[in-house]
């Protein structure tokens, strides 16, 4: 017992090693700056200018939130669709799926500046049948299309891997109890994949409300969102560390209270099912 303790540290120790040096020594050197000024003295200072920064964090939760809605209304019935395909073609789509998440974030977000210029592919397309020149890049939805089109393999993944594991007893007993397609969908199928939809949201609407590449590439930095406040502020100088850490710091508690109600919501259904 104690030799199969030994091994297992042994076998543990290098991800506790990779976790305290990329995640919990990153967490701490924040914190730092968060609680001290310019001259490294313990000061609260840095949290009274959070209030110039209010808009940015409103649109940032705004934003994520659109994206998070869109993003699950498209990727539930697709996942749900996909289960009833055959497995082979459940595997090619998965792979559809996951082929874009290959490719570098930076170039698939360059993808869409094409797609949606002025001069883009798609107002070729409608000077071509008569309807002109529309502005769609440098625009919210641009930004919210970047995040749905980013994200989306997150929401469906976990979604079709809990409806995937749904015993086709419960939809035959349902069935013989006589209840038609939607209502197997509503009493069985939703419930018991919620906790997947729960990961899916999570999964989303965290790198949604962080992210700045997305909003400055497609948004054309018309509305600065907490990313793009957060970025421009550690290369603007050293000075602004602190507040930069500030800001930091409390979108990530914002993260960790969302992840916390979620699992929260996905923990109680569970135990409803269960």
């Amino acid at each position: 017992m104690n030799k199969k303790s030994f091994g297992s540290r042994i076998v543990a120790a290098p991800y506790i090693v990779w976790a305290a040096i990329f995640i919990i020594v990153p967490l701490v050197i924040v914190a730092y700056f968060a609680f001290t000024d310019a001259n490294g003295a313990f000061a609260l200072s840095n949290f009274a200018q959070i209030g110039k920064y209010k808009k940015a964090f409103g649109l940032s939760i705004l934003y994520a939130v659109i994206a998070t809605i869109i993003t699950l209304f498209i990727a539930y019935p697709m996942a749900y669709f996909m289960t009833k395909l055959k497995i082979s073609n459940q595997r090619m789509i998965m792979m559809l799926i996951m082929l874009p998440m290959w490719m570098n974030f930076l170039i698939r977000t360059y993808s869409w500046i094409t797609i949606l210029a002025n001069t883009g592919l798609i107002n070729k397309f409608l000077t071509w049948i008569g309807i002109g020149q529309v502005q769609l890049i440098n625009t919210p939805g641009a930004v919210i299309l970047g995040m749905v089109y980013d994200f989306i393999p997150y929401m469906i993944l976990p979604i079709y891997t809990a409806m995937s594991k749904i015993d086709n007893s419960l939809l035959e007993a349902a069935s013989d109890l006589g209840s038609n397609s939607w209502s197997r969908i509503r009493r069985v199928i939703m419930p018991l994949s919620l906790p997947g939809v729960i990961s899916g949201i999570t999964m989303v609407f965290v790198p949604s409300v962080s992210t700045f590449y997305i909003s400055q590439k497609l948004g054309g930095n018309k509305d600065m969102l907490i990313g793009d406040a957060i970025e421009y502020l550690f290369n603007t100088g050293s000075q602004y560390y602190n507040v930069a850490s500030t800001l930091s710091l409390i979108l990530m508690v914002l993260i960790l209270v969302c992840t916390l109600i979620m699992n929260r919501f996905s923990d109680d259904e569970e135990a409803v099912v269960l």
